[in-house]
C-alpha cells in the first residue's frame, strides 16, 4: 500500500485531485478544515465530548522574513480567537513556521511575542520538535523563554533520538511541561534508534524519568500498550501531571475509551491551507489510514 501512497504524493494529476477534493473525500477525518472557523467548530465539538484540544495551524519552512512576520501575526490572531471562544485549547507551533531557517533571531523574537500574548489569555503554547538539526536551537529558545519567567510554554522530546535522555536531564531543573513522542523524521543510525523495540523502550524511559523528575508529561502516541504502561507507572503524586495526546481522526475508539475512564486526553486538531502535506505524512506513517480516505471516496453500496 505504501507505493500507492507515494505515487499519489508524486503524480501531478492525483495531487491536483487530492488538493481540490481531498477534504470532501476523507481528509476531513484528519484535518478540521482550511480556516480558523473550521478549527473552532471542531474544537467546540471535542470540548463538549470531554476532550482538551491543541490548535495546530499547519505550515513549516517559511522562506522569507515577510512571510515569517505574517505567520507570527496569524498566530497572535489565533490566540485572540481561542480566548474569545473560551475553548479548552492549547496552541502548537513549529519554529520553522516562524522563520527558524532564516536565523535564530527571527524565530526567537516571534515565538516570544506569541508566548507572551498567550500568557495574557492563560493559553499554553507547545513548541514542536523538528529534525535533529533543529533540536539544540529549539531547546535553547525554550530555556530562554523559561528564563524570562514564561511558564505557559512546553517542548517536545523524540524517543528515537539517542540524545533525548540527556536533553531531558538538562530540562528537569525547570520542571518542564514536556511532550514525549516517538519521532517521525528520517535520521541516520548514529543519531536515532531504528528498531521499534528500542524506540518504544526509550519512550517509556523518558516518560518515567520525566514523571520522577517532576515534569508535566504529555504522552503522545496511539500505541495502546505504551499508553497503558505510562498510566501504570504514575506515582500517586504525579496523577495530575500526565495527559494522553492523540491526533484527530486516529484511533477514535481508543480515545473514547480513555476519556470514558476519566483520563485526560488532548486531541491535536490541525487546520490551514497546508493540509495536503500533513495528510500525506499521516498516510505514509500508517498506510492503513488510506482505507479511511478511500471508504469516503468509494462508499459501500446500501
Amino acid at each position: 500500500m505504501r507505493p500507492l501512497i507515494l505515487a499519489a504524493s508524486r503524480n501531478r494529476t492525483l495531487r491536483a485531485f487530492a488538493r481540490e477534493h481531498g477534504l470532501r473525500i476523507g481528509a476531513a477525518r484528519f484535518v478540521a478544515g482550511t480556516t480558523l472557523d473550521d478549527f473552532v467548530r471542531r474544537a467546540r465539538e471535542l470540548n463538549a465530548a470531554g476532550y482538551r484540544v491543541s490548535c495546530a495551524y499547519l505550515g513549516e519552512g517559511v522562506a522569507d522574513r515577510t512571510a515569517a512576520a505574517r505567520i507570527a501575526e496569524e498566530f497572535l490572531a489565533i490566540l485572540d480567537r481561542l480566548a474569545a471562544e473560551r475553548l479548552d485549547s492549547s496552541l502548537a507551533l513549529k519554529l520553522t513556521h516562524l522563520g527558524l531557517a532564516l536565523g535564530t533571531a527571527v524565530a526567537r523574537e516571534s515565538v516570544a511575542r506569541i508566548v507572551e500574548r498567550a500568557a495574557t489569555h492563560g493559553i499554553f503554547v507547545r513548541i514542536d520538535m523538528e529534525e535533529s538539526a533543529y533540536v539544540e536551537v529549539t531547546l535553547e529558545i525554550y530555556r530562554e523563554l523559561r528564563r524570562r519567567g514564561l511558564e505557559n510554554v512546553g517542548v517536545v522530546l523524540q524517543s528515537y533520538l539517542r540524545r533525548s535522555p540527556t536533553d531531558l536531564a538538562g530540562l528537569l531543573p525547570l520542571r518542564p511541561n514536556v511532550r514525549i513522542v516517538k519521532g517521525a523524521y528520517r535520521e541516520p543510525g548514529s543519531l536515532a534508534f531504528g528498531w521499534r523495540g528500542e524506540i518504544d523502550a526509550a519512550f517509556l524511559e523518558l516518560v518515567r524519568a520525566a514523571l520522577d523528575g517532576g515534569a508535566y508529561v504529555a504522552v503522545a502516541t496511539h500505541d495502546d500498550r505504551l499508553i497503558e504502561a505510562a498510566i501504570t507507572m504514575r506515582p500517586p503524586s504525579s496523577e495530575e501531571r500526565l495527559e494522553i495526546q492523540m491526533l484527530l481522526g486516529v484511533r477514535d475508539r481508543l480515545r473514547e475509551g480513555l476519556v470514558a475512564r476519566g483520563l485526560p486526553v488532548r486531541v491535536s486538531v490541525p487546520f490551514g491551507g497546508d493540509w495536503y502535506p500533513y495528510l500525506m505524512r499521516r498516510l505514509a506513517e500508517k498506510p492503513s489510514n488510506l482505507w479511511l480516505v478511500l471508504r469516503n471516496l468509494f462508499p459501500p453500496s446500501s
